[in-house]
């Protein structure tokens, strides 16, 4: 077996002891019977722990000579109790080489102190119960199982409708959208033939007129006096012109003759 090594599981600078006095009842203990104002002795405290067991140590802070020795089994049990009106103190159960003991109590100035002294200690203790559950598996390994194929046995597989390598797409494969355009390679598509025919854009309807006749001619727009030739106020201006030309020679003159 390999030489077992200490662990430091806690380190606190400066911690409170104080003598218990006589117990008068079975009552819980409460650290408001102690004289908290003057401690018997302060020092510094640590938690070691090798293998499964544990001690808290109390020394000097600066010789670190040894003061005393609590041996802990287990986290909560007799070797360390709380007190029941204050989550700082704790019951401490020392014991010297001799096999004697005595019961002493373990203040801290802060509470977050007397919190890293209870997690210190719950936590050796669970690595302990994890220890002996690998111990425990090890000792006792789970069967082996075979999964090999035993002669004679088969293994089919199902790779859905189609054959492994087969082009043909399964009939629940939702099929994608072919893009306008493009061809199934991503090229351009040909621009459509000549024969292609085109939707027709038919004219939009202006709407028709109703009523009776009369009304009808009365909507009917009025037309140009001079109707549609463009040149048509020329040639009567021309026309009208040549007229009064004439009327005037036949009236000067008869001797004029008219071409």
């Amino acid at each position: 077996m390999a030489e077992e090594y200490e662990r430091v599981g806690l380190v606190k600078p400066e911690v409170f002891i104080y003598q218990l006095p006589p117990r008068v009842s079975n009552r819980a203990v409460r650290a408001a019977d102690w004289n908290l104002a003057n401690p018997d002795w302060r020092g510094r405290m640590r938690i070691i722990a090798k293998g499964e067991k544990c001690f808290i140590k109390l020394e000097d802070r600066i010789s670190g000579e040894l003061f005393a020795t609590c041996p802990v089994d287990a986290f909560p049990g007799l070797a360390v109790e709380s007190v029941s009106d204050s989550s700082r103190y704790f019951l401490l159960r020392l014991e010297d080489t001799s096999g004697k003991h005595a019961f002493v109590g373990l203040g801290f100035e802060d509470r977050g102190d007397a919190f890293d002294f209870n997690v210190a200690l719950q936590d050796h203790f669970k690595w302990v119960k994890q220890s002996k559950q690998l111990a425990a598996e090890e000792a006792s390994p789970a069967p082996h199982k075979d999964y090999s194929l035993k002669a004679g046995q088969k293994i089919s597989v199902n790779l859905g409708k189609t054959a492994l390598g087969s082009s043909e797409e399964p009939e629940n494969k939702p099929k994608s959208a072919p893009l306008i355009g493009l061809t199934a390679s991503g090229g351009l598509l040909p621009p459509p033939s000549s024969g292609t025919t085109r939707p027709v854009i038919q004219p939009q309807a202006f709407p028709t007129t109703s009523g009776t006749p009369s009304q009808q001619q009365q909507q009917k727009p009025q037309e140009s006096p001079f109707g549609d030739d463009n040149w048509s106020d020329f040639t009567s201006f021309k026309a009208d012109s040549g007229s009064s030309s004439n009327s005037k020679s036949s009236s000067g003159s008869g001797k004029w003759v008219q071409f």
